[in-house]
């Protein structure tokens, strides 16, 4: 059997376990997903284990930087990706909601239904929570899923999926419900990507090399998790100590993941009493300032802004640093460079704040918070399967609601058409 049958086999198994999900009911999902997650707290040790071969290997590659703290796995991260499977049991189900109900002049109700997507494909780079986050999140969602995770991450992988396909089937629900590839080829994906009439939908989460590689290559309907150059921007009203403690956090939290904030921008009137503290405060966390020449102006230690750093997302202790004139400048910076992920405003001034949340074209903009907020627990959504950055069917952290559809739903009494 060749690699494509094998994975259109994989995607059948697939189809038909989504047929029983689909009439499994809340309750026998709900319960799957707390012997999932009871599991990843019985043998963490197996994860942990796994995952340092993962991390070793990857030292030894000369791996660094973000992507070697998205691959590493902790006691804390560990417990997290069990209490997201228990927080996604806690979720209303979206499946067989109806909504928009109307009732016709001939009497037909028509209405929407919410159904799965089906069989959807997840290729993804050094993140094995996610293993974990989209196996629960497509589970109560009543889709079946394919996993394929990145080589760099594929022990960890292997063990994540073991333990979560084995919960499941003693919970009584199929075990291709969730399926993990452990081959590392490449060519894998390449097959993923362009099984048209097998997969419903690929969501790619990684870098933007990797992104553009699966746009352009895909058959499959693709949702998009873009790349996150985010901004925050200071205006001339802020209050000075929340605008400190935002910056900071949105670069220094956790500087590897796509909410992290990438530049930093300062209202001209206000940058001479903000910057010098905050700019010092960032060097003590090994952040390496670029800035504009005001910037310059006002902290010397920092080297000279190129017109690349503008539109770059870092993934690094590494904040891009401009002083703009107004509001009108910010909004400009960010509509050229910003990639329509996340951005922030920290300002006390009401109808500034209401402007920067009408005219930012972002999936998430936030008024007075950190750009590290932008994540589908933080925002309820027990986890999330990726940000997605695109416009069509979903945008932003992608919980339960996203990775379902409607379908029309009509009631008559023999009604006929004349």
């Amino acid at each position: 059997m060749g690699l494509r049958d094998e994975l259109i086999g994989i995607a059948q198994a697939g189809r038909e376990a989504a047929r029983k999900l689909a009439s499994a009911g809340t309750a026998i999902k709900d319960s799957a997903l707390r012997a999932m997650a009871d599991a990843i707290l019985q043998k963490q040790k197996e994860i942990q284990a796994a995952n340092d071969q993962d991390v070793s290997a990857a030292r030894k590659a000369g791996t660094t930087g973000a992507l070697l703290d998205r691959l590493t796995l902790n006691e804390k991260r560990v417990s997290e990706m069990a209490r997201d499977l228990r927080e996604i049991a806690e979720l209303p189900d979206p499946v067989g909601e109806v909504e928009h109900e109307i009732v016709r002049p001939n009497g037909l109700r028509v209405g929407r239904m919410r159904v799965p997507l089906g069989v959807i494909g997840m290729v993804y780079e050094a993140r094995p929570n996610v293993t974990a986050d989209a196996a629960g999140l497509c589970l109560k969602s009543g889709n079946a899923v394919i996993l394929r995770g990145g080589k760099e991450a594929v022990e960890s992988n292997r063990a994540i999926g073991q333990i979560i396909i084995q919960a499941i089937q003693a919970a009584g629900l199929p075990p291709a419900c969730v399926q993990v590839v452990e081959t590392t080829e490449r060519q894998v994906v390449r097959e993923l990507l362009t099984l048209e009439g097998q997969l419903d939908a690929v969501i790619p989460r990684g870098g933007r090399e990797f992104l553009n590689w699966v746009a352009s290559t895909a058959t499959v309907p693709v949702i998009r998790h873009g790349d996150g150059n985010c901004h925050v921007y200071i205006d001339a009203s802020a209050d000075l100590d929340m605008a400190e403690a935002i910056a900071f956090n949105a670069k220094v939290q956790r500087p590897g993941v796509c909410n992290a904030a990438e530049t930093l921008l300062v209202h001209a009137e206000i940058a001479p009493l903000v910057l010098p503290k905050l700019l010092a405060s960032l060097d003590e966390a090994k952040v390496e300032i670029r800035g504009c020449k005001h910037t310059r102006e006002i902290y010397p230690v920092a080297k000279k802004a190129t017109e690349e750093d503008w539109a770059t997302e870092f993934l690094d202790l590494i904040l891009a640093v401009r002083v703009v004139e107004n509001l009108d400048e910010a909004l400009a910076h960010i509509a050229r460079y910003g990639s329509g992920h996340s951005e922030a405003i920290v300002t006390s001034d009401y109808f500034r704040a209401e402007r920067f949340l009408r005219e930012v074209d972002a999936a998430s903009v936030l008024v007075n918070a950190s750009t590290r907020f932008v994540d589908g627990g933080q925002f309820g959504l027990g986890a999330e399967i990726g940000i997605s950055t695109q416009k069509l069917h979903a945008r932003g952290p992608m919980g339960l609601r996203e990775l379902t559809c409607t379908k029309f739903i009509v009631r008559g009494q023999g009604q006929i058409r004349t």
